[in-house]
């Protein structure tokens, strides 16, 4: 059931819409090397077959899982030798490519410079942080959203009467429908999964209609006992996070219990918890990440069933920890700043001094060291000048984040030379 066109795939209107790169680049032959970045099921494996098929392109594809430097280098060198010998282009998929390694990733280089493959890399991790940067400059950058449930509906439609699909063999009945387009969480390739494994149990039934039962029956525990009741995976972890950040213990537990009982993988309820103890409790409490940790640690030692009491401590523990956000806002805001290009050089006397010709170009010629300074502290410029007054980090007065609230402040007016004139400094 792999969309073979661009009005094939599903979702992803802003890709396929006319005059969009992805259009052009299809409908223009043009050569042009892709990073698609987006969730499971989405398109990105479609898209690189789409543009080999409607282009007239050879298709490779090569696995980061499994695949190495050698390996990279023997695709690109066919990929050459073919666009001499026949002048036949090839398209090299690459997937998963953020598991490649720097060395890996820099094989792919001289095939994308000298216009010897079309590559199309695919990820489901943020490319800025894991592609290096002169593969990221050299490729268009795709993002592809998760699919709505209408999408995800369609490609259960289009499978049921396509001859590549179930070919009209079997009807899908609405409740029935609705159910594996829920389980499916937007994931194309999981809903044709869901709908094959409940098209055989109707077929082992007797029947040639998918009823809800026989859905129920055909997919895995973990899934149907999410939505015995309507509720989604996703909607029971929402309902967890936000009750253990809402400090209601017993909420957390009911949420944490159905997970468990339902079959969630115990590292994904640990790893949720890891990130709220930063998210939403931060330095109110700073034993809370070092909880979630440990009750990670714990979880990957010991398994289940007994893991859930560990689990079961860490959620209680981190809801009734005193919270504050001023970790999560203050990272945001000098993201936000990063992104809109409040990136100065770094001060001269802040830069490294340690290679022959650096004092020559006065760095580090003024730095303060921090130990030789009046309680630890010393009164110099740290950020570049575009963001020298910036103040990112506003921490509450609840918990121990009132002492650090106390402290940051004075330590904060020391460095910059400033003093409060009405409150005498303290040491810090």
């Amino acid at each position: 059931m792999r969309p073979r066109t661009l009005d094939e795939l599903a979702g992803q209107s802003q890709l396929r819409d006319a005059g969009s790169p992805l259009h052009q680049l299809v409908e223009g032959d043009a050569s042009m090397s892709l990073l698609l970045w987006g969730p499971p099921g989405t398109g990105k494996t479609t898209i690189a077959s789409i543009l080999s098929r409607q282009t007239d392109r050879r298709f490779v594809e090569i696995s980061a899982v499994a695949a190495g430097v050698k390996e990279v280098r023997a695709a690109i060198d066919a990929a050459r030798r073919d666009l001499v010998a026949t002048g036949t282009e090839t398209v090299l998929f690459v997937d998963e490519v953020h598991r490649f390694s720097k060395a890996q990733q820099d094989a792919l280089l001289p095939g994308v410079e000298n216009r010897w493959v079309t590559l199309v890399a695919a990820t489901t991790e943020n490319p800025f942080f894991s592609v290096i940067s002169p593969l990221l400059s050299r490729s268009l950058l795709l993002r592809l959203e998760s699919l709505t449930d209408d999408d995800v509906g369609g490609v259960l439609d289009s499978a049921l009467g396509d001859e590549r699909g179930l070919g009209g063999t079997v009807d899908l009945a609405d409740d029935a429908r609705g159910h594996l387009v829920r389980l499916a969480g937007g994931d194309a390739r999981r809903a044709l999964t869901y709908l094959e494994a409940a098209a055989r149990a109707a077929s082992a039934r007797g029947l040639d209609v998918i009823d809800l039962d026989t859905a129920e029956a055909a997919v895995d525990v973990a899934a149907v006992r999410y939505d015995r009741q309507g509720d989604q995976h996703y909607d029971v972890t929402s309902a967890f996070i936000k009750s253990v950040r809402g400090s209601d213990a017993d909420a957390a537990l009911h949420y944490l219990a159905r997970m468990m009982e339902a079959g969630e993988d115990p590292r994904f309820i640990a790893r949720r918890l890891i990130i709220l103890a930063s998210e939403d409790i931060g330095l109110a409490d700073p034993t809370a990440l070092t909880t979630a940790v440990a009750a990670a640690q714990a979880v990957a030692l010991i398994g289940m069933p007994e893991g859930r009491l560990t689990l079961a401590q860490a959620t209680i523990a981190l809801a009734v920890a005193p919270k504050s956000n001023a970790v999560t806002t203050a990272i945001g805001a000098a993201s936000a700043d990063v992104r809109a290009g409040k990136v100065g050089p770094v001060p001269s006397h802040l830069r490294d001094a340690h290679y022959s010709g650096a004092k020559k170009l006065g760095h580090g010629s003024s730095y303060v060291y921090s130990h030789d300074a009046p309680y630890g502290i010393a009164q110099q410029q740290y950020a570049p000048d575009v963001v020298a007054d910036a103040t990112y980090y506003q921490p509450t007065a609840l918990g121990a984040e009132g002492a650090v609230k106390e402290r940051w402040e004075r330590v904060r007016r020391l460095i910059r030379g400033t003093r409060s004139a009405s409150r005498p400094e303290r040491t810090p």
